[in-house]
């Protein structure tokens, strides 16, 4: 892969940070520093104030000492554990929205497209989509604001777009599939984070349910899935917690409640007290019956841990995948005065067995969070058997399997990434976001044609005609993408139809389309024979 390639990827890793950002919470959140007690300035804390002071005072050059305040916090919560985090203000509005459940907005998702704001689809029921706004739509001006031809990163348009809740946005649209430019008016209203990506069928008597974070509305969401799908006749579950960061202690509680029997233990917490809180399951789970699975890998972190490890300890279901991320300390928000906010590490948690699954932070640094390399050189990521554990963090389960701590869950059943690295690149490049370009740009130079179709002649469409098979690989290599398909054309064109598939009609077409391929998946259904 050249190194142009990265900028298709380079969304995985931030949505990984985001989610560690947010952390493991526990508990509400603190509102304000004088919600805490202080207690006396100590000689340190008289030592920072006068440093301060004193370069505000006396410093040669005129400097914002704010600035320095936050370099001081964030030097202070590093030195402690890499998941004490200072958060600027600036920052903070956008964590808090992945974990509350929803922003306030128009609506749309969109990228830019040859330098202008391009609608790859409107949310269902969302205020653009009410207001008339289509896939393939370029928003021109928002509020007399230039959006076109100048060069604007994604992230620069969300405060023209987001704002107070029922505001109106006047926009001026172009629509290509009329060559026609108008005027409306898009009214802002609250727009879901959803936690669930998908919850659908894979087979007769199988549900899946993909969760991507553990945030105030996740338990909600994980509920009605979990009705809805024991309602079209799922006997069993596959839980995907994969790529999952973590979030809420709460919700990782509820949702393993679901599964467990009354007074089952799910996790415990102990803090620098030694006060132990136990969480317990109670009767009302609706699914304490019937196989359960639960997907996990090497960025399943945090609260992720906690669900899969009350599964595991409690023999209730298995566990598919590669050993998880290892985060076993849990956070609490304090909210400063000048709108930033500090997530500092107040306990630690422990799986039903008595298990820290908190792997070392000697390096608190990149290496911490990116331990990928260093699996992948062990072999771990290929070898089940390369997976190192001390016998002195053997535990065992409530039917006396042996479990081990130390850093991570370690799956019951292993899955390993692909040994072909070609084949492994093909499989990231098919996930990754030039995909969704390709698609949407086929889609843009013909909606009209498209949007006559059926998924059955969608499909005849894109596997009957060798033209989309050979234009994709042309658009790869204009890219800058070193990838030879040629021989895995069935695969791509398989994504192909499921990216398409999205962007013509839903969410869960795509992962109807993707799953029987997944390997993970394909051990499910293995194990069920």
């Amino acid at each position: 892969m050249s190194k142009k390639q990265n900028k298709y990827y380079i969304f995985i890793p931030i949505m990984i940070a985001l989610s560690f950002i947010g952390g493991l919470l526990l508990g509400s959140k603190l509102d304000a520093l004088n919600q805490i007690n202080i207690g006396a300035k100590s000689k340190g804390k008289l030592k920072l104030n006068q440093l301060i002071d004193f370069i505000d005072t006396e410093y040669v050059d005129k400097i914002n000492t704010d600035s320095i305040v936050d370099l001081t916090v964030s030097g202070i919560l590093e030195n402690l554990d890499p998941h004490s985090i200072y958060i600027p203000k600036e920052q903070l509005a956008a964590v808090n929205e992945s974990m509350e459940g929803n922003f306030v907005g128009i609506g749309v998702n969109f990228y830019m497209y040859k330098d202008t704001l391009t609608v790859i689809k409107p949310i269902p029921n969302g205020p653009s989509a009410k207001a008339g706004i289509q896939s393939g739509d370029r928003i021109l001006f928002a509020n007399n604001k230039q959006l076109f031809k100048k060069k604007y990163q994604s992230e620069n348009l969300f405060p023209i777009l987001k704002g107070e809740i029922d505001t109106p946005v006047n926009l001026v649209v172009y629509r290509k599939s009329e060559n026609k430019k108008f005027k409306l008016t898009v009214v802002r209203n609250l727009i879901p984070v959803k936690s669930i990506d998908v919850a659908t069928k894979i087979n007769s008597k199988t549900g899946y349910i993909k969760v991507n974070r553990f945030a105030e509305t996740t338990y909600n969401e994980f509920h009605n899935a979990l009705v809805s799908l024991k309602k079209q006749g799922s006997k069993e579950v596959i839980v995907d917690l994969r790529e999952n960061g973590g979030g809420y202690l709460e919700m990782a509680v509820a949702m393993a409640d679901e599964f467990l029997k009354d007074k089952q233990v799910i996790v415990k917490t102990k803090n620098k007290k030694g006060k132990i809180d136990i969480s317990y399951a109670t009767s009302k789970g609706i699914f304490e019956t019937g196989r359960l699975y639960v997907l996990i890998d090497e960025n399943s972190a945090s609260a992720s841990e906690i669900f899969a490890g009350a599964i595991q300890d409690n023999d209730r279901g298995t566990i598919l995948g590669r050993r998880s991320f290892g985060k076993g300390l849990v956070q609490r928000e304090l909210k400063m005065n000048d709108g930033s906010a500090v997530r500092l590490t107040i306990a630690r948690y422990y799986t039903p067995s008595g298990r820290s699954i908190q792997k070392p932070y000697e390096d608190k640094g990149e290496k911490y969070f990116n331990e990928f390399e260093k699996r992948f050189l062990s072999g771990e990521l290929y070898e089940a058997d390369s997976i190192k554990v001390a016998d002195s963090l053997k535990f065992k389960t409530k039917k006396g399997r042996i479990v081990y701590g130390g850093g991570g869950i370690i799956p019951d059943v292993f899955v390993p990434i692909e040994k072909n690295h070609n084949k492994e690149g093909l499989e990231l490049l098919l996930q990754s976001e030039i995909m969704s370009y390709y698609a949407f740009e086929k889609l843009d130079e013909n909606r009209a044609f498209f949007s006559k179709m059926n998924a059955i002649q969608l499909k005849s469409e894109l596997f009957k005609k060798e033209k989309y098979f050979t234009q994709f690989k042309e658009y790869i290599t204009s890219n800058g993408l070193l990838f030879n398909i040629s021989n895995q054309k069935e695969q791509v064109l398989t994504y192909l139809y499921a990216e398409f598939s999205k962007q013509l009609f839903n969410d869960t077409s795509y992962y109807q389309i993707v799953l029987p391929k997944d390997k993970m998946i394909k051990k499910v259904l293995e194990k069920q024979k």
